[in-house]
């Protein structure tokens, strides 16, 4: 049976301070808020886009019934794939003050090419890596 999958639409991610990881996406990936759920003023999720990726923030003890079974701060592990070479990511990381705790590690992205990843964590300490399919020479790896 072929799947009827086209892709993932978001990844939701269980934090302690909401505000606080609010910042360091916004800060250091670029996330901009696209909406928040905040029933009586006070937020409890927040969906965030970064580079064409949906990303939702849950506030920890949030009641939420719909939820994973053990909702985690720093339970988590996702990648992004940076547009750019490596170097940039490791540059742009060193600006922001983010420290790279593996890599550059060379990788195969979900679509098969060859690239290397850099990783860190967020304040939560979620596990999160960027990922470059980009040469030195500015050119994208060959699949």
């Amino acid at each position: 049976m072929t799947s009827r999958i086209a892709g993932i639409d978001h990844v939701a991610i269980t934090v302690t301070d909401i505000d606080r990881a609010t910042d360091f996406y916004r800060d250091v990936l670029g996330a901009v808020q696209t909406s928040e759920y905040a029933p009586g003023g006070r937020v409890l999720v927040r969906s965030l886009t970064i580079g064409g990726c949906a990303l939702n923030i849950h506030q920890q003890g949030n009641g939420i019934r719909l939820v994973a079974r053990r909702p985690t701060p720093g339970s988590a592990d996702v990648c992004f794939r940076w547009a750019g070479t490596i170097e940039q990511a490791e540059a742009h990381l060193a600006r922001k003050g983010v420290e790279v705790i593996d890599g550059p590690a060379p990788r195969f992205s979900a679509d098969g090419k060859p690239g290397r990843s850099v990783y860190f964590t967020d304040p939560d300490g979620n596990l999160l890596e960027l990922m470059s399919v980009t040469s030195a020479e500015g050119t994208v790896a060959p699949s």
